[in-house]
């Protein structure tokens, strides 16, 4: 039987991924001061353990002042740096899987609460809050508070909070820099229409539009290791008339690509509030689609991918080298060994787990030592394993 597509090897610069399956960045709101604690040992420790080929954190704020939440992680200081040095020397302790960060800014997005208590802008004066900032004194919400339109000097100051932050996560050791710009985020907010109503260079035109987040990936790219993929994350369209589309975001991905760019990570939404999003299975590939077809770098597709013949089909067929998981993956952080189970493909799980084997896949787990170091398992005549 043929090797699953999705289960083939990829590599991007000396990166070596096992599989095409990637853990997206999850925000968890749980950090104190943006510093990791248990949670997120306990999080992506057990996603450490789910056979994909790379673990992505989540969006880590730059800036104190880039978080979504007063909850979010953060990599903007020696605290925020030694927390998570912490969190990936026990994930690696018993995992091997390659470590990406996704560095982030909320822009006008900032000083919300958390999602469970509603997730709405907490105004700069009260408790939890600050003022935000944004390409244009536009407000997500009509009833939020307005961000603050960044000039040179604060834009600046952002951009060089991207490139510690990136120094940073190379002396934590993290394989892969991913900056965020999608969803509605800063550097989506100079990227789109509707958010960036700048009349300087930084405004107007596409070209202008896409000036700072350009700036942005080429000063990361010159601080990170060279060695070491640098990736973005987009949302292709704001699913709202007038907006950022599909069109403009291979344009982006050229502009990237150009630069250095390592793969192109394609989502959708966030930008506005009465964004209209067609929800449904693999909604987000035909923008993947899109993107491959106008690059050489390797891209990313995300969203609503929940079962294994849909993402061998993704991979299998072009549109897209890579699949996503993010919420499929906190309901079944076990889903690419299931995976591998269903299309006929190995997986090398823990050795503390090679007992769960079931025996209808007798042939799932590879082991990495010889066969008598991974024995098959199966139920006795007692009832007990054997």
């Amino acid at each position: 039987m043929a090797q699953p597509r999705l289960f083939t090897p990829l590599r991007i610069r000396d990166l070596e991924l096992a599989n095409r399956i990637v853990i997206a960045p999850m925000c968890q709101y749980s950090a104190q001061d943006g510093q990791m604690n248990d949670w997120h040992l306990i999080h992506l420790g057990q996603l450490a353990l789910s056979g994909a080929a790379l673990l992505t954190i989540e969006a880590t704020a730059v800036l104190p002042e880039g978080r979504i939440t007063h909850a979010d992680v953060g990599l903007w200081d020696d605290a925020t740096e030694a927390a998570m040095r912490r969190v990936l020397d026990g994930v690696r302790r018993w995992s091997t899987m390659p470590v990406g960060v996704q560095l982030a800014h909320a822009g006008r997005k900032a000083s919300t609460a958390v999602p469970w208590v509603g997730g709405r802008q907490i105004a700069p004066n009260a408790e939890n809050g600050w003022q935000a900032v944004s390409a244009s004194a536009v407000p997500f919400h009509e009833d939020d508070v307005a961000p603050v339109a960044l000039d040179r000097a604060g834009m600046d100051r952002i951009r060089d909070a991207f490139v510690e932050a990136a120094k940073r996560a190379d002396r934590l050791g993290i394989d892969l820099a991913q900056i965020h710009a999608a969803h509605g985020y800063l550097m989506h907010q100079f990227l789109s229409p509707l958010s960036n109503q700048r009349h300087d260079e930084y405004g107007g035109s596409l070209e202008n539009r896409m000036r700072f987040p350009l700036e942005v990936f080429k000063a990361v790219r010159e601080a990170f290791p060279a060695n070491k993929p640098v990736t973005v994350r987009v949302s292709a369209t704001d699913w709202h008339d007038g907006g950022w589309d599909v069109e403009q975001t291979v344009v982006f991905a050229k502009a990237l690509e150009a630069l250095g760019c390592d793969a192109i990570h394609v989502s959708s939404g966030g930008l506005h509030q009465h964004q209209q999003i067609a929800v449904g299975p693999s909604y987000q590939v035909p923008f993947a689609r899109a993107v491959k077809q106008a690059v050489s770098i390797p891209v990313v597709a995300v969203g609503l991918i929940t079962e294994a013949q849909q993402a061998e089909a993704i991979v299998s067929t072009g549109d897209a080298d890579v699949v996503a998981l993010a919420r499929t993956v906190l309901y079944d952080p076990r889903w690419p060994w299931h995976a591998a189970a269903e299309l006929g493909a190995t997986v090398r799980p823990p050795k503390q787990y090679l007992r769960s084997q079931p025996s209808r896949f007798r042939h799932l787990f590879e082991a990495e030592g010889p066969l008598e170091a991974a024995p098959y398992w199966a139920p006795g005549k007692d009832g007990r394993l054997v």
